[in-house]
C-alpha cells in the first residue's frame, strides 16, 4: 500500500531531533520515544544523523513520500532553504515551509510564504501560534493575511500544537473553527491533533470539512480511540497518517496505525489519498 508520512524529520536537521549524542536534547528525544510508546531501541533514529541514513530509513520503512516540516518560532528556526535543500533531489521527500508572522511582520511574511510555495516548491506553510511571543490562538488577526494568501494559492496551512505547547490554554481547538469559517477555501491541517482535546477538534472537523487532523504520535495515547471512532464515521477524508519520526519509529507506527481499528476500506485514503489531495501531489 502507498504510504505518505506527513510528519517525518531527519535527526541531522537539528539537535532537537537527535543530531548530537551526549547532549540534553538527545536525551529528550529518547525520553519522548519511550513516552509515546516506542518498542525496543529508543535510539532507533541514530541512522538518520546523516542524509543517506535518513533516506535509507524512509526507504526501508516502505514510504512513498516522507514530508519534512520546517519550523519558525522564537526558540527554534529551521530555515525554508534548509528544508528545500533536504527534500530536493529525492523523489521520496516533500517539504513544508514555515513562517512566524509575529516576528517577520505582514509584508515579509507574505513575501516569504509566496517564495516558499512558488520558488522553493514546498507544499505548504507551518505556523505555531502557541509558541509565539506572546502566545496566540490561530484565529488572531496577525495570521489572517497569511491565510488569505494561502487560500488564494491553494496551499495548506499546518497548525502545530499539542501537549508540549508552553501554555496549555493555547492548545484549544475552538479558534480553528473561526479560521475555517472565515477562510472557507483554506486547507487547514493540525499536527498533533490538539491531543488530548480529541473530542473538541473532532467536533470542529465535523462542522468544517476544510479541517484535517494529523495526530501523528499522539494517536496512540490515552483518548486516541476517539479519532478512530470519528474516522470510521465521518472523518475518513479529513484524517492523515504521520509518524512524527524521529520521536517514533516509522515502521512501528505504520504497524500500529494498521492495527488500531480503522476500517480496512479507509486505509488507502488515510495513508495516501488524503495526503495527495491536500498537498496536490
Amino acid at each position: 500500500m502507498k504510504i505518505i508520512d506527513m510528519r517525518c524529520r531527519p535527526a541531522y536537521l537539528h539537535d532537537f531531533f537527535g543530531k548530537t549524542p551526549g547532549t540534553p536534547d538527545y536525551d529528550v528525544v529518547k525520553w519522548l520515544n519511550r513516552r509515546v510508546g516506542t518498542r525496543g531501541n529508543d535510539e532507533h533514529f541514530a541512522r538518520s544523523r546523516t542524509p543517506q541514513g535518513f533516506l535509507d530509513e524512509v526507504r526501508d520503512a516502505g514510504l512513498h513520500r516522507a514530508v519534512v516540516v520546517g519550523r519558525h518560532t522564537p526558540t527554534q528556526h529551521l530555515p525554508n532553504d534548509t528544508i528545500q535543500k533536504i527534500v530536493s533531489g529525492s523523489d521520496l521527500l516533500e517539504g513544508i515551509g514555515s513562517v512566524d508572522p509575529v516576528a517577520l511582520g505582514t509584508r515579509a511574511t507574505l513575501a516569504e510564504a509566496e517564495r516558499v510555495i512558488k520558488t522553493l516548491g514546498l507544499r505548504g506553510i507551518d505556523i505555531e501560534p502557541g509558541w509565539s511571543d506572546p502566545a496566540r490562538h490561530p484565529d488572531d488577526p496577525v495570521f489572517h493575511p497569511l491565510y488569505d494568501l494561502l487560500q488564494d494559492l491553494g496551499a495548506p496551512v499546518f497548525l502545530m500544537t499539542g501537549p508540549t505547547t508552553p501554555d496549555h490554554r493555547f492548545n484549544d481547538p475552538s479558534p480553528v473553527a473561526n479560521v475555517a469559517r472565515l477562510f472557507p477555501r483554506l486547507k487547514i491541517a493540525v499536527y498533533h491533533g490538539y491531543w488530548p482535546r480529541v473530542a473538541e477538534i473532532v467536533g470542529v472537523a465535523f462542522r468544517y470539512d476544510n479541517v484535517h487532523i494529523i495526530p501523528d504520535m499522539y494517536l496512540f495515547q490515552a483518548g486516541g480511540r476517539g479519532y478512530v471512532e470519528a474516522v470510521n464515521g465521518f472523518l475518513g477524508d479529513q484524517f492523515l497518517f504521520g509518524s512524527s519520526y524521529p520521536f517514533r519509529p516509522i515502521g512501528q507506527t505504520i504497524e500500529d496505525f494498521q492495527r488500531i481499528g480503522f476500517r480496512d476500506d479507509l486505509l488507502e485514503r488515510l495513508f495516501a489519498t488524503n495526503a495527495e489531495r491536500l498537498l496536490r501531489l
